[in-house]
């Protein structure tokens, strides 16, 4: 037996149920659990975390987190102020510390010669303080990603503000490097008007070389200058030096007598050296003197070149006296070409003189 069609507008079950509302979706920001509040440093909340199981420690740090300056979403306290400052004392502290172990480590390694225990120092030094900067970063929370939109402006303030500083770094270090210029030498360098400094270097610092002159003047030359300009190291090589010290003698001396007082004379000096021995040159004809060059050589240039010279004309002086060897002095002859003023003049200072007589 056939079923009855059922017509298909006729509502069903499902169709005439009423639809039972459902609940609004929540919003995402509904469901995340409160954020703590949190100071600007890091290590700050950290030890404020600490310290609230005291109740003493913990309302003394509360008092002092109270005082606090807010400028939108930035705030500091006092609290936090302390513990930055703290925080810079250690790491600065434990910076020196480092750097004076690392030093005296150095010093005490007998395979490196003077200038290789500079140049070690220094890097040594570049990376304690490099390690010292980022565990300060690390210390106070900062986080280095929140500046990355700045990197491309402090780069360019870098490269232009501070490229002296690391030219003088990095031609400090090639100097130690190459050896060229060491702690110790003794160099001449002229400035940008002639003028040349003599004197001793003391030390190669991160910018500059101190370079110390016999009058106990202490010049701070940058590295780069000595890296570009034209520089006489006097112990590059070789510590030996050559003075040359003149002499001029009358034409009546005796020229061979003259000679070996002269290399007497430098015989004499103490800080003259036997090896290569002192020399004598005629040097020429002058107006008034025979001219003579006296060279010696000395190992010890940084004790001055100048006090070489007088001890060897002082000792030379007597010298001549003793064996009467004349020092001459200038001497102009002075001609007089006859005229008819000349004559007249002459004249009337002989009828002056007459009458002066007469008188």
């Amino acid at each position: 037996m056939a079923l009855p069609a059922i017509p298909t507008d006729a509502p069903t079950d499902a169709a005439t149920a009423t639809a039972a509302p459902t609940p609004p979706p929540e919003q995402a920001w509904s469901l995340a659990q409160p954020m703590p509040e949190e100071t600007q440093v890091a290590a700050a909340q950290e030890i404020k975390r600490a310290v609230q199981q005291s109740e003493t420690l913990g309302g003394f740090v509360n008092s002092l987190d109270a005082l606090a300056i807010e400028l939108g979403s930035f705030r500091i306290s006092v609290w936090d102020l302390i513990i930055v400052l703290a925080i810079l004392v250690f790491t600065y502290t434990a910076g020196k510390l480092a750097g004076k172990a690392a030093r005296s480590l150095v010093r005490r390694t007998t395979r490196m010669d003077s200038t290789q225990q500079l140049l070690a120092e220094k890097i040594i030094s570049i990376v304690i303080w490099a390690g010292v900067f980022f565990l300060t970063i690390d210390l106070l929370g900062i986080d280095l990603t929140a500046l990355a939109v700045f990197s491309g402006a402090f780069g360019l303030a870098i490269g232009f503000g501070l490229q002296k500083t690391f030219g003088n770094l990095i031609a400090g270090i090639i100097l130690l490097m190459d050896k060229s210029i060491k702690p110790g030498d003794v160099i001449v360098i002229a400035d940008s008007a002639g003028n040349s400094t003599f004197g001793q270097i003391r030390k190669i610092g991160v910018r500059a070389v101190s370079l110390v002159t016999r009058d106990q003047k202490e010049y701070l030359i940058p590295n780069e200058n000595l890296m570009i300009n034209q520089v006489e190291n006097w112990s590059y090589s070789s510590r030996n030096v050559r003075i040359q010290v003149p002499v001029g003698v009358s034409y009546e001396a005796d020229m061979d007598l003259a000679e070996k007082l002269m290399l007497e004379a430098a015989k004499s000096c103490a800080r003259v050296l036997k090896s290569p021995p002192p020399i004598a040159w005629m040097k020429g004809y002058g107006e008034s003197s025979v001219d003579f060059i006296i060279h010696c050589w000395i190992q010890d240039p940084e004790e001055g070149v100048g006090n070489v010279q007088s001890a060897v004309l002082k000792k030379l002086w007597w010298l001549f006296k003793e064996n009467n060897v004349e020092i001459p002095f200038p001497q102009r002859d002075l001609h007089l070409r006859s005229s008819e003023q000349l004559e007249k003049l002459l004249a009337i200072m002989e009828r002056r003189e007459s009458a002066a007589e007469e008188n």
